[in-house]
């Protein structure tokens, strides 16, 4: 018989616990597995607080702090794509940010209260109309809102040219942070995510003949569309036939996609492997993967000249069969190029819809942020600007976790007061928590948040405004974020479900269509089918997972979608094995 509180209890409240707690929300406070960035956290530790040195050394504290909220902007939006897409997406945001300060100062200097309620209506009208173009739009929306909301409540000192010029420094600043790494490993992230395919298929062979056998597959799946994305970045058909880093990586890149439609077959006909058929990935990314500092020839397999190696097994089935085809000459059948995915951009009726309710919700929050703090009330409109991002993830869980941050940062910001008065010390503490926003960036949505607020408490100090409005923030956080859910929930309450299914549908006809054409279709057709029918089936198992973050009227609907996505990938895989067998079943 088991003790009280013995191991056999513990299990029962963890389930208990699972039985009390919905799904979609464990699903919204969940973290993101990922190694933990030390470069990232340097960066934001660099963004944030140098410039407020600066700014103390040169006795102009404001100015330290604007240009420290450009590098913090910038340091936000940073991630692990090639440098090329990260300084687009800086040099974007730090732009719109300067030209939505601009605004939002003339409008203080030159407005009254129903001006610059004005003002930051239309804000939200044109951020909303922008983010729904892509990602770089999405970015330079949501920062032209931003800068507008912080221009029209933090007085600028100096020429009207002087605070968008220090805040599109302080991007810049952190622009040249981001893209220094350019100059010795210039492709580095290409090259990285090209290795984690091949990785990703070791992997997926361990796990042949097992019950993890299918989330192994769609991990691969997910390594390949990021490289794919990676390389599309570039103009891929100037470098593919050039002995460049960038056309070694594409031939690689040729390489993995054959490699792991062998693998695929290898999954399906589910039997364990020997350990030599498990190292044929790390040999063939050893073989075609470029060094870091420079390009590499294609390999003689892959070009035709030189002898065949000889595969370490035997050849005994259709898929070793096709490994071994792999093993001797990667990417020999294929001339293909990772095209980015087609995108046909939003519909006119979502471009209008969005930028109403963002337009909506920005003048609400603004009326309420004058009622309870006059000029000072910016808070409230960033906040929502930060919140109505339906593209960063599920909303109701980018609410709960900001609430769930900005609670624990005022909790630690009273400890930092209590413990910390001097300004130099200060900016010791703005670099810590630099640090933790950037490495929340890539773990968790709370986190970063959680780092934000206390960055916010610092910048407050060297402003001269009032502590004691820091507190009232978790007011206004919950306050912004239901004005957000409100919207978004009233609107669209089904939102999360016809995202999902329409994923969902994609995906089973991208599927079959494959079925239908790939068994006559040329090496480079088929290839391409392939890849299509696994992106969509990658998207529609995210489009799931997001909706699974959000409350939900309809919960049977939920696995009714997700069985239908697991047939596809079923089907999609015996295709595979289909046409690597030569079209036998």
């Amino acid at each position: 018989m088991r003790e009280p509180g013995g191991p056999g209890s513990a299990g029962v409240r963890v389930s208990t616990l699972r039985r009390v707690v919905p799904g979609w929300l464990g699903r919204s406070l969940r973290a993101a597995r990922a190694p933990f960035p030390r470069a990232a956290a340097v960066r934001g530790a660099l963004a944030v607080s140098l410039p407020l040195m600066v700014g103390l050394l040169l006795g102009q504290p404001v100015a330290g702090v604007v240009v420290g909220l450009g590098g913090l902007w910038a340091v936000g939006q940073d991630s692990a794509a090639p440098y090329k897409a990260r300084a687009l997406r800086i040099a974007a945001l730090g732009g719109s940010a300067a030209v939505g300060l601009l605004a939002g100062a003339t409008a203080l200097r030159y407005g009254d209260t129903v001006g610059i309620a004005a003002l930051l209506a239309v804000a939200g009208l044109v951020s909303g109309w922008v983010s729904v173009g892509g990602p770089l739009a999405s970015v330079a929306g949501m920062h032209l809102l931003l800068g507008a909301t912080v221009g029209t409540g933090i007085p600028v000192p100096g020429p009207w040219w002087a605070g968008p010029l220090e805040l599109l420094g302080g991007a810049l600043f952190a622009l040249a942070l981001t893209c220094l790494p350019w100059l010795w490993r210039r492709h580095s992230p290409e090259r990285e995510a090209v290795i984690a395919v091949f990785d990703a298929a070791e992997r997926a062979l361990s796990r042949a003949g097992t019950p993890g056998a299918t989330e192994a597959r769609a991990r691969m799946t997910l390594a390949l569309n990021t490289a794919q994305d990676l390389l599309a970045v570039h103009s891929s058909r100037k470098h593919a036939e050039r002995e460049t880093p960038v056309g070694g990586l594409i031939a690689a890149f040729r390489a993995a996609v054959h490699l792991v439609e062998a693998v695929t077959a290898l999954m399906v006909e589910g039997r364990p492997l020997p350990p030599a058929v498990l190292r044929v990935p790390s040999l063939l990314a050893a073989r075609v993967v470029p060094p870091v500092r420079a390009g590499r020839p294609a390999p003689d397999g892959a070009t035709g000249h030189g002898p065949e190696p000889e595969p370490p097994f035997a050849a005994d089935t259709p898929g070793l069969r096709a490994l071994a085809e792999v093993y001797r000459a990667p990417g020999r059948s294929l001339t293909l190029l990772p095209d980015p995915p087609a995108y046909d951009g939003p519909r006119l009726a979502d471009r209008l819809r969005f930028a109403l309710l963002l337009g909506g919700c920005t003048l609400a929050a603004v009326v309420v942020a004058q009622l309870l703090h006059g000029p000072r009330g910016y808070w409230l409109p960033m906040t929502v600007a930060f919140l109505y991002k339906p593209d960063l993830g599920p909303v109701f869980g980018r609410a709960l976790n900001r609430c769930l941050g900005t609670v624990a940062g005022v909790g630690m910001v009273a400890l930092v007061a209590w413990l910390v008065t001097d300004q130099w010390a200060l900016t010791l503490v703005a670099a810590a928590f630099g640090a933790v926003m950037a490495a929340g960036v890539r773990y968790h949505y709370a986190l970063s948040t959680f780092g934000l607020t206390v960055i916010v408490f610092v910048f407050i100090d060297f402003l001269g405004d009032d502590r004691q409005l820091l507190p009232s923030r978790v007011l206004e956080t919950v306050i912004a974020a239901a004005l957000v859910l409100t919207a978004h929930f009233l609107t669209r309450p089904d939102s999360w479900r016809v995202r999902a299914e329409l994923r969902v549908a994609a995906a089973d006809r991208a599927w079959r269509r494959y079925d239908r054409r790939a068994p006559a279709a040329s090496p480079d057709e088929r290839h391409e089918l392939r890849r299509t029918a696994y992106r969509r089936l990658a998207e529609a198992r995210q489009a799931l997972e997001t909706a699974g973050a959000e409350p939900h009227r309809d919960p049977e609907r939920f696995p009714v979608l997700e069985r239908r996505v697991a047939r596809a990938e079923e089907g999609c895989d015996a295709v595979t094995a289909y046409v690597v067998a030569g079209g036998r079943r």
